[in-house]
């Protein structure tokens, strides 16, 4: 069985550190690529600039995203993955800081999937790295790739 990647978008480096610390805890053997702002994902995600090579129906598994990016937030890379046709239905996961409601409506609005707020602790981050793994890896099922759309 094919490993799909996971798209972490995280431009805090302990954040990164601790998310990837706890996917390998948690065995999530997935290939994980991370970016580290909105542009960045933008790139990644539609084949461009630094990853003009990237096969752009090779869509993520999932999309783990930082709500707080700079260049372009979390909420706009949620917006351009929605508004296009190959990348539509890749489920989001917002990783947020952030308790606020607005910050919550506002995600779901765009079409975010879930959304998570990210536990300071280490442990109990390895637990929602856990979770998130069995969920979205290894029990959620994504439509087939959509090519030549």
């Amino acid at each position: 069985m094919e490993k799909k990647e996971i798209l972490l978008v995280e431009d805090n480096p302990d954040d990164e550190m601790l998310t990837l610390r706890a996917f390998e805890k948690s065995r999530v053997a997935n290939r994980i690529v991370v970016v580290r702002d909105g542009v960045e994902a933008l790139d990644y995600l539609f084949a461009r600039g630094a990853y003009a090579k990237r096969v752009k129906e090779e869509v993520p598994q999932v999309v783990l995203l930082d709500i707080k990016l700079p260049k372009i937030d979390g909420l706009g890379v949620l917006r351009a993955i929605r508004n296009d046709e190959t990348t539509r239905l890749v489920p989001v996961v917002i990783l947020a800081s952030s308790r606020e409601e607005q910050d919550l409506v506002r995600s779901y609005d765009l079409g975010a999937n879930s959304y998570v707020c990210k536990p300071v602790d280490f442990n109990n981050l390895a637990e929602a790295a856990h979770q998130l793994g069995l969920y979205w890896i290894l029990l959620n099922q994504v439509p087939p790739v959509r090519r030549g759309i």
